[in-house]
């Protein structure tokens, strides 16, 4: 296939990829000759904060000096986003050459068909592989215990922040849910690195790992993260202890740090050193965590989509604006907590811009905008994405701000109009260029 053939099968395939269990992936790496077994693995687990620490974990690594593949999802701006080597995404025709394999491969699968979250994952794998990685860094996608990622056999888990969402498959309380993510590893399993819980969650997650003899490094007991000023802070691992100077404000993106820092030691077998960090935090790219576009206005955009997402945005908002009340733009899926969502933002936003987004089954506009008002927001309903954009930027002028929040689809939407030109995926390089060097080019023309 070629590059637009290939992303043209995977959009094809069964989108919400829900069929849970790991017969087709354990035909499908065995056909694919087992891509990746035996290298370093760390696997993120988790409900929010799993692709940014993904990245991080990644990206020291890389620094670090192993050739890391990290492997996140969603995606925003196009499904090559999702597949990065040493922070460099997989070049479109190495995405068709490994999205080949995979189709070709998936006869050997019972039913003879994969679902597109199956063929992404093996996709990356696959490419992984061939492009020599040392490491992989792979975010779980639903759950874990029957996710697609659950092939790989990590070394290490990181369990991310854990709250309730997804409930109607995960379970209806933080320590079903935490067991059914901390499936991906074994009882006994001593390789974990749990990142720092709500207290509402800490009990779930704690009974989750005692029920399975599991046991490691927990953010908060060997890991602590100390907050200096706005721009440093201090991580102390059982390795030891350095102060790090980084432009992260919100109290979460430290924790996530201070989570990667003992996901990377734990799989690096020592201490992370300092320039190592710096180099990996200077490489790191984010997008929809948190992000800040400028211009006038500026625009934030984050993936907050359930109620802890969403405290977690409410607390970095006045860190990012000060004392600017953004214009919102918002929707969001109708399987979510909205008004667990609402309730922590309402207080910070001026005013709200209801849609719709192009794919998923969303919330009735009207029925959010209800909510809203309810709340003391004024809030008015634009039919589609970008004009709801247009409209809040008009709102907000060139001295103000707006924020995109609420669901991961309408975020896909937008980040790509936000950014503008700077809101597409590097298309590929000359021969000598920077992505064949990092992706090892020949190796896919064997």
């Amino acid at each position: 296939m070629d590059p637009a053939a290939a992303e043209q099968w995977v959009a094809g395939l069964d989108l919400m990829g829900m069929r849970f269990g790991l017969e087709r992936m354990h035909a499908l790496m065995r056909e694919l000759g087992a891509p990746c077994e035996g290298l370093p693995a760390v696997h993120v687990v988790g409900t929010n904060g799993k692709t940014s620490v993904t990245r991080m974990t990644a990206a020291i690594l890389s620094a670090s000096g192993l050739r890391t593949g990290a492997y996140t999802s969603p995606h925003l701006l196009g499904w090559r986003e999702r597949i990065a080597l040493d922070g460099v995404p997989i070049p479109p025709e190495q995405f068709a050459a490994a999205a080949t394999r995979v189709r070709d491969a998936q006869h050997a699968v019972p039913g003879g068909r994969i679902t597109q979250f199956e063929a992404l994952t093996a996709i990356a794998l696959a490419a992984f592989d061939a492009a020599g990685a040392d490491a992989i860094v792979v975010e779980a996608g639903l759950g874990g215990r029957l996710d697609a990622t659950n092939v790989i056999g990590a070394d290490v888990v990181a369990l991310a922040a854990v709250d309730l969402d997804h409930t109607d498959l995960l379970g209806e309380d933080i320590a079903s849910i935490a067991g059914e993510k901390l499936g991906v590893a074994p009882e006994g399993f001593t390789g974990l690195v749990v990142g720092e819980q709500a207290p509402a969650s800490a009990p779930g997650v704690e009974a989750a790992m005692a029920a399975r003899g599991m046991s490691g490094w927990r953010v908060g007991q060997e890991i602590a993260v100390e907050a200096g000023n706005r721009d440093a802070m201090t991580i102390r691992t059982p390795n030891g202890a350095f102060r790090v100077d980084a432009d992260m404000p919100a109290r979460w993106q430290r924790a996530n740090l201070a989570l990667a820092v003992g996901a990377a030691e734990r799989t690096l077998g020592r201490g992370v050193d300092l320039p190592a960090l710096m180099r990996a935090l200077g490489a790191i790219e984010n997008p929809g965590r948190l992000q800040v576009v400028p211009g006038a206005p500026v625009v934030v955009l984050d993936g907050a989509h359930n109620p802890a997402g969403a405290r977690a945005l409410a607390d970095a908002l006045p860190l990012l604006l000060g004392d600017v009340r953004p214009i919102a733009v918002m929707g969001m899926m109708a399987d979510k907590d909205a008004p667990g969502i609402l309730d922590p933002l309402a207080p910070l936003i001026d005013r709200v811009c209801v849609t719709r987004a192009s794919t998923g089954r969303a919330v009735r506009p009207e029925l959010l905008a209800g909510m809203l008002r309810d709340r003391g927001v004024d809030a008015e309903v634009i039919p589609g994405p970008a004009r709801a954009l247009q409209r809040a930027r008009a709102l907000a002028g060139p001295e103000g701000a707006v924020l995109v929040a609420g669901s991961l689809h309408l975020l896909a939407d937008l980040a790509p109009v936000a950014l503008g030109q700077s809101g597409t995926l590097a298309a590929a390089p000359g021969p000598d260029g920077p992505l064949a060097d990092v992706w090892r080019l020949d190796d896919f023309r064997k």
